[in-house]
């Protein structure tokens, strides 16, 4: 059988000898410096889940478990692999965020807690400079009320908890076991 390329050209024998290759090194100590070099392991990663991701036919955008599987990468931690595609889809703004001194980390967790805290921080310094809508009319508050919610993966989800959690020293079997009894609770008053 003759393989088929991907839509950037890359034939699926050389994307199942990358997800080989990283699947077999993947549990090596590398500081972050390494792992974001060109051909570090993070960034190789991530490309690689860029690509899989953009050929996959699964509406939601997940890679489908035999994919990894065949492509040798299944057994890489699922935080890692969602982080390493997170830093390939977010890379100008980390290297920029690196090169500015403002990340003194060794994780791309640490990186994104650091980016997400900076952001927080910009955005509190803007909401300072807005003008005030006393007098206004209540359009805009309406306009937000009609807005659709953003949806979030659950891999999002999971990584804001983790980052959260790490961010504010928060042991994370306390948060589980928190959320398993507020579900316990939600079922008691559901029956």
């Amino acid at each position: 059988m003759k393989n088929s390329t991907a839509t950037s050209g890359t034939s699926i024998s050389a994307l199942v000898k990358e997800g080989k290759a990283l699947g077999s090194i993947w549990r090596q100590v590398n500081s972050l410096k390494q792992t974001i070099k060109e051909n570090g392991f993070d960034t190789r990663l991530g490309k690689l889940l860029q690509e899989l991701k953009a050929q996959s036919t699964v509406d939601s955008g997940q890679i489908p478990t035999h994919v990894l599987r065949t492509h040798g990468i299944q057994q890489i931690d699922r935080r890692r692999r969602s982080e390493a595609l997170w830093f390939v889809e977010n890379e100008k703004e980390c290297r920029e965020f690196i090169a500015n001194g403002n990340f003194k980390g060794s994780s791309l967790t640490a990186l994104q807690a650091a980016m997400r805290k900076a952001a927080k921080a910009d955005d509190a310094d803007n909401s300072e400079a807005e003008p005030s809508n006393v007098g206004q009319s209540d359009a805009t508050e309406q306009s937000k009320a009609d807005a659709p919610k953003q949806r979030y993966s659950k891999t999002a989800i999971v990584n804001a908890v983790i980052a959260q959690a790490e961010l504010n020293e928060v042991d994370l079997e306390e948060i589980i076991n928190d959320l398993i009894e507020v579900l316990a609770d939600r079922q008691k008053a559901a029956a």
